[in-house]
């Protein structure tokens, strides 16, 4: 019963606590997405020297942790470049987590924009279109309904990702979990915590699949 009492009582600090983990895995995510779009077409471009700036980009942030990536951002970049220098955590989570998911998009879009059909391009062009207007009106919203299912697992890696931020200090749930944990001497609170870890990927997990079921590509 006691137990029961406690995990009440730290219920609502942990659920506010949440807003930062959430909030954090969806703009990381949407401006991972926007980046990811650019840097895609950069990979498949005629342009041999930005094709290979954008897969040069992909290799270092598919490559290294990102946990590194987060550390780098925060501690290493104010002493290489002091002038950008940053005071607020969360603001440097988004840096660090937007860079890298968005090499991660950035392969997921490259494959969705190549598995579109090169006779979809061949007729666009053969309409008139130019490239630039063929991608944007013919194969990129051909692509976005393949796009959704490999988007959904990014969403989900990113928001279990978040614990990282813990690292810096930045009060997220995991953060604002072990400050109970400490405080209070008990490991007990990991439960609620962890279960609010399941209820969001439970959430956005259902969120995708409906998605995926109603912009099916087999329509």
């Amino acid at each position: 019963m006691r137990n029961l009492e406690l995990v009440m009582g730290w219920l609502p600090s942990l659920i506010f606590a949440s807003r930062i983990t959430i909030s954090l895995s969806v703009i990381s995510v949407v401006i991972g997405m926007l980046a990811g779009v650019f840097i895609a077409l950069g990979r498949i471009s005629a342009n041999g020297a930005l094709r290979k700036a954008c897969g040069i980009y992909i290799f270092i942030f598919r490559g290294t942790p990102l946990l590194m990536q987060l550390f780098f951002v925060w501690y290493a970049l104010p002493l290489a470049i002091p002038w950008l220098a940053m005071q607020d955590r969360f603001l440097a989570a988004c840096i660090a987590f937007s860079i890298n998911s968005a090499a991660y998009q950035a392969e997921i879009i490259r494959a969705a924009i190549q598995s579109i059909d090169p006779g979809q391009m061949e007729a666009a062009r053969s309409l008139g279109l130019t490239y630039g207007q063929a991608m944007r009106l013919v194969i990129i919203p051909q692509s976005i309904k393949r796009l959704i299912p490999p988007v959904g697992n990014e969403f989900i890696m990113v928001l279990k990702d978040t614990s990282l931020v813990s690292t810096i200090a930045l009060v997220d749930l995991m953060k604002h979990t072990s400050q109970i944990q400490s405080s209070a001497a008990t490991a007990l609170v990991y439960l609620p915590s962890a279960c609010l870890y399941l209820i969001f990927t439970a959430v956005f997990t259902f969120l995708f699949n409906y998605l995926e079921k109603r912009h099916s590509v087999y329509e």
